[in-house]
């Protein structure tokens, strides 16, 4: 009988139907996109992706904008989401316009909540999730080649 309980358990794992462990805490969250989406965090668990927490202020923000987008552009296969937090939603969404950045999704962080769960301080921080859900902060505005190289590092091996 105990063979049995083993085998179904077993059974159970391997076709999704057991229960699945939690989404690590910081992925726990709802937000709005600035479009009004919802965004879910725990869809980012079990997939390589970069968050870009930006302020629409921000100089280097600004200028690593278009740096940003053309390697999101490249790493198709890598979720990109960019995290705006510390000004009003119309000059976010003005940022991504001029920025031509409606390439992925970017959040409304209006209470900085979503900065907080992943400890962000300061703007421009860039936070490269690997599949496994272990995260990697980035403060400052990175050369285009150390971006590559990080983001790089996230694709699933061959």
């Amino acid at each position: 009988m105990r063979f049995l309980g083993v085998l179904l358990g077993m059974v159970l794992l391997l076709t999704g139907c057991a229960d699945k462990a939690p989404p690590p805490e910081k992925f726990q969250f709802t937000a709005k996109t600035l479009e009004g989406a919802e965004f879910r965090g725990d869809k980012l668990v079990g997939q390589p992706a970069v968050l870009w927490f930006w302020t629409p202020w921000c100089p280097s923000c600004n200028a690593e904008a278009s740096k940003v987008a053309g390697i999101a552009k490249k790493y198709d296969k890598i979720q990109f989401v960019g995290v705006a937090a510390q000004d009003q939603l119309d000059a976010m969404k003005k940022f991504v316009a001029d920025h031509q950045m409606s390439g992925f999704p970017h959040l409304a962080d209006l209470d900085g909540s979503v900065w907080k769960r992943f400890g962000v301080t300061a703007q421009p921080t860039f936070a490269f999730v690997r599949e496994d859900g272990s995260v990697e902060l980035l403060t400052g505005a990175p050369t285009e080649e150390q971006l590559d190289q990080r983001v790089s590092a996230l694709m699933p091996k061959a």
